[in-house]
C-alpha cells in the first residue's frame, strides 16, 4: 500500500470514528492519535523521504487536505457535544414555573428607627418641623452657643471626642437649636422644631451606657411661651408613648442652656406607681431633661429675651425603647443580633 492509499485509508477510518464520538475527552484523544506528533499521519508522512520530487507535492497536498477536513469536522463535532451537554444539564435542572414560589423573609426597620418615627409623627401632628444637623460640629455651636464658654465647669458633664481644638463629634443635638434659630425668620412667627440624630460621648460601654447613642432635641421659641406650655407638651407626648394613665413628676435640675431646668419622671408603667424592679421600687422612672431656654441662648441668636421666651427638652430613643420593651442592655441595639431584632418586626 503506497502513501496515497495509506492517507486515504486513515482519512476514512478517522472520519468514521469521528461520527461515533460522544464526549469531548474521546474527541481530543482521537485528534491526538491521528494528527499528533506521534500520530498515525505523522508516521505515514515519514515515508516521504523515499518519494520522488514529483510525488512529494502530491502527497503533501493530500495530507494538508486531510488535516483541513478533519479540523472542520472536529470543530463541528465539538460544538455538537457541547450543545448536547448543555441540553442535558438544562433538562436535569429544569424548573416547573407553575410551582408556587418560596416566600422570602422581609426585613424591617430597626427598633430605634421605629421609635424615632413614632416620636416624629407625634410632633409633626403638633405642628413641629424636623431638622437635621451635623454629627461633626464646631465647639462654638456645640458648647458656646449653648451657654457653655471655654472655661465653664459644666463642660465636664459631657466628655467629648475632639477632632481638633475647635472641631468635635457633637455631644448632643442641641447645636441645632442655635443653627435653626439663626436661620428662622421670627417676624413670620415662632419656631417649633425637633432635631433627631446620633450623638457621641467618651463613655465606657456597658448595659446602660454607650459612647454612641441617639437623641431628639426639641425647641419652641415664641412670644409668651411659659413653663405651662412645656408641661402640656411633654404630658401629651409621654401619654401617647406610654399610655394615657401615666403621670409626670417634675424635679428641679441644672442644665447650662435652660433656666429653670427640670428632670421629668414618668409613673412606672409596670407597677402603676406601687414600686417594682423596673422603677427600683420608687414608682417613678426618669425619662428626660427639659427647661425654659436660657436668656443668654436667646440673646446669642439675636433675640430679645424680654420679648421672646422658649422651652427645650431632650429625649433619648434608646431609653424610651428600653423602657417600653423591657430591654435591660443598651448594647443589644448595636450588636446586630438578628434574634434580638426579630422581636420588633
Amino acid at each position: 500500500m503506497n502513501l496515497q492509499e495509506k492517507i486515504e485509508d486513515l482519512r476514512k477510518r478517522t472520519l468514521s470514528d469521528l461520527l461515533s464520538v460522544a464526549d469531548e475527552k474521546t474527541l481530543n484523544n482521537l485528534r491526538t492519535v491521528m494528527l499528533g506528533k506521534k500520530g498515525e499521519l505523522t508516521e505515514i508522512l515519514k515515508g516521504m523521504k523515499d518519494l520522488t520530487n514529483e510525488e512529494r507535492p502530491v502527497i503533501g497536498a493530500l495530507a494538508n487536505a486531510f488535516r483541513d477536513e478533519f479540523g472542520a469536522k472536529f470543530e463541528a463535532k465539538k460544538l455538537e457535544i457541547e450543545q448536547a451537554v448543555m441540553n442535558a444539564a438544562l433538562e436535569s435542572e429544569s424548573l416547573d414555573v407553575t410551582l408556587p414560589g418560596k416566600a422570602q423573609k422581609k426585613g424591617s426597620r430597626h427598633i430605634l428607627t421605629q421609635t424615632q418615627e413614632e416620636i416624629e409623627e407625634i410632633f409633626l401632628g403638633m405642628g413641629y418641623e424636623i431638622v437635621d444637623g451635623y454629627e461633626v460640629e464646631t465647639d462654638h455651636y456645640n458648647f458656646e452657643r449653648m451657654n457653655l464658654p471655654k472655661d465653664h465647669p459644666a463642660r465636664d458633664m459631657q466628655d467629648t471626642f475632639y477632632i481638633t481644638n475647635e472641631v468635635l463629634l457633637r455631644t448632643h443635638t442641641s447645636p441645632m437649636q442655635a443653627r435653626t434659630m439663626d436661620a428662622h425668620d421670627f417676624s413670620k412667627g415662632g419656631l417649633r422644631m425637633i432635631a433627631p440624630g446620633r450623638v457621641y460621648r467618651r463613655d465606657t460601654d456597658d448595659a446602660t451606657h454607650s459612647h454612641q447613642f441617639h437623641q431628639i432635641e426639641g425647641l419652641v421659641v415664641d412670644k409668651n411661651i411659659t413653663m405651662a406650655d412645656l408641661k402640656g407638651t411633654l404630658d401629651l407626648v409621654m401619654k401617647k408613648m406610654f399610655g394615657q394613665e401615666r403621670e409626670l413628676r417634675w424635679r428641679p435640675s441644672y442644665f447650662p442652656f435652660t433656666e429653670p431646668s427640670v428632670e421629668v419622671d414618668i409613673s412606672c408603667f409596670k407597677c402603676g406607681g406601687k414600686g417594682c424592679n423596673v422603677c427600683k421600687h420608687t414608682g417613678w422612672i426618669e425619662i428626660l431633661g427639659a427647661g425654659m431656654v436660657h436668656p443668654n441662648v436667646l440673646e446669642m441668636s439675636g433675640l430679645d429675651s424680654s420679648v421672646y421666651s422658649g422651652f427645650a427638652f431632650g429625649l433619648g430613643q434608646e431609653r424610651i425603647a428600653m423602657l417600653r420593651y423591657g430591654i435591660n442592655d443598651i448594647r443589644g441595639f448595636y450588636q446586630g443580633d438578628v434574634r434580638f431584632l426579630e422581636q420588633f418586626d
